[in-house]
């Protein structure tokens, strides 16, 4: 378009005028604006048959107005590649440097865009290049969501693996400095209870607490724990290590769990890459469950210090385990979940209710109900919606006109208001403790931990705090102890001999 635009500049303005005037509105049909020129030769020696009648005084108002189409059209150069599925353009784009991260005003990538409207090419492309997968656009969507809407069984595969091994990346990446941390750090244990709980009465009384247990000696870590697993489907009680041992001989044996319960011993390394089978039946999952994005909203967070008494108010301070807090209480935290169901039919929206009901009075889910998951095929393209990239780009932040299937689409925001006690007498910043969470993500309740101590908090320690975990379920989490310690031994960061391998005791991790 630049390259156009400047030869036309270069003929009469009233031409050029006209000509990127026809440029704009034929652009609803698809055609690369080079065609357009070579169609209808604007480039010839015939101005005439181009311009017809519009009037020299209307110029200068409607080429500003073009002109500034012109640069919104092109701002996102990588993303309109991507919409029309122009695979030449996204290669040259990308071996001149484009960002694959960068984010449109409403939030959506290039690989967003290609995902929605089941660009086979452009996704594989991209994906190739590592574009993220991860990344979410305003309205809490990644590009592995989009592509379950669509419903195209060979893009979610694909980037379901492409996800997993970004992760794997991050990870990597992030090691040198979380063996820095650790070498720097003394050796201590570190004690944290978690105790569940939500606004249903009957659901509350059979939610599950637990005692974490932190070991960490040189750049090993150990954590104890009595909950094995923990989502919006179901709990696991038991009795697991999650091990991570920098010092281990191969580097397989660096992330283990054991399964202390199991008779004889069980452990389970965690995998890097999972088998064919196992994706597809992950896949599987994906394909007949809701779409959901659980997003704590933090952007209008307030603390305030908590007042205490009946008649004489004062700021409320207490001690946390063995240490004198300030309690707050935080005001404006919400959790807002969205779900969308498009690409789901009747008969899997009724049984994906019932087990939510059955969860709801405490039954887990049958081992026999995960088995009976059919292999779900393709579902057939939505069909091309009418959206053109002018209106697109020309919608308003964050109100993006449909691209994919038309989104079915609940909404639930659940506010919290909740209290947390900061000290600072805690001998742990939280920067040091959010690089500890990091190597214990496989856990979700403990992520769901370090996201919002990732929150600006007062100044201090929260060695107690409030976080949600899903829109009936929240946690209370106590810092108790914190103990340095120099009697720890090698012993307890390896597997015990004794000890059988197991390489499907823990599928989710």
């Amino acid at each position: 378009m630049h390259l156009i635009a400047q030869q036309l500049r270069d003929q009469r303005p009233t031409r050029a005028l006209c000509v990127l005037w026809y440029l704009r509105e034929q652009s609803a049909l698809g055609k690369s604006a080079t065609q357009m020129v070579l169609d209808r030769g604007f480039l010839n020696d015939n101005p005439a048959n181009v311009c017809g009648g519009i009037h020299r005084k209307r110029t200068t108002a409607v080429w500003s107005a073009l002109t500034f189409d012109m640069a919104d059209q092109e701002q996102f150069p990588l993303h309109r590649a991507a919409f029309f599925n122009d695979t030449q353009s996204i290669m040259m784009l990308i071996k001149n440097g484009a960002d694959l991260y960068e984010q449109d005003m409403h939030g959506n990538t290039a690989l967003h865009i290609s995902t929605m409207l089941g660009h086979r090419e452009a996704t594989a492309l991209l994906l190739a290049h590592n574009a993220p997968v991860k990344v979410k656009n305003k309205e809490g969507w990644n590009s592995l969501m989009e592509a379950v809407s669509y419903g195209d069984r060979q893009i979610i595969t694909t980037m379901l693996r492409k996800l997993k091994a970004q992760s794997r990346e991050s990870m990597t990446s992030r090691k040198p400095h979380l063996l820095r941390m650790l070498a720097e750090l003394g050796d201590f244990y570190l004690e944290l209870r978690w105790d569940f709980h939500s606004w249903i009465p009957l659901l509350s009384r059979m939610l599950p607490s637990d005692v974490c247990k932190i070991y960490k000696r040189g750049t090993c870590l150990r954590l104890d724990t009595t909950l094995v697993d923990f989502n919006d489907r179901a709990w696991e009680r038991g009795d697991i290590s999650f091990i991570y041992n920098s010092t281990a001989d191969k580097t397989r044996d660096q992330l283990v769990i054991l399964d202390n319960k199991a008779k004889a011993g069980v452990f389970q390394r965690i995998r890097y890459e999972e088998s064919d089978a196992e994706l597809d039946e992950e896949v599987d999952v994906l394909m007949s469950s809701d779409i959901v994005s659980a997003q704590m909203s933090t952007k209008p967070i307030t603390f305030e210090r908590t007042m205490s008494g009946w008649i004489f108010k004062h700021e409320k301070a207490e001690r946390v385990g063995e240490y004198d807090a300030c309690y707050y209480t935080v005001e404006g935290m919400s959790l807002v979940t969205r779900k969308r169901r498009e690409h789901l039919t009747a008969e899997d929206i009724k049984k994906n209710k019932a087990f939510m009901q059955n969860l709801a009075v405490g039954s887990a889910m049958a081992d026999d109900e995960f088995k009976s998951l059919q292999h779900r095929k393709s579902l057939p393209p939505p069909g091309r919606m009418p959206t053109t990239w002018e209106e697109y780009v020309g919608a308003a932040p964050g109100l993006a006109p449909p691209l994919g299937r038309a989104q079915v689409v609940k909404q639930n925001t659940k506010t919290f208001k909740a209290l947390i006690a900061m000290s600072e007498e805690f001998p742990l910043s939280v920067d040091v403790l959010l690089d500890i969470l990091e190597i214990v993500a496989p856990f979700k309740h403990l992520n769901k931990l370090r996201r919002f101590c990732q929150v600006r908090l007062p100044p201090g320690f929260p060695v107690r705090l409030e976080i949600p975990l899903l829109p009936t379920i929240s946690a209370k989490v106590t810092f108790q102890k914190l103990v340095f310690r120099d009697d720890l031994t090698s012993k307890m960061f390896k597997i015990p001999k004794s000890y059988r391998e197991d390489a499907n005791r823990f599928p989710d991790l």
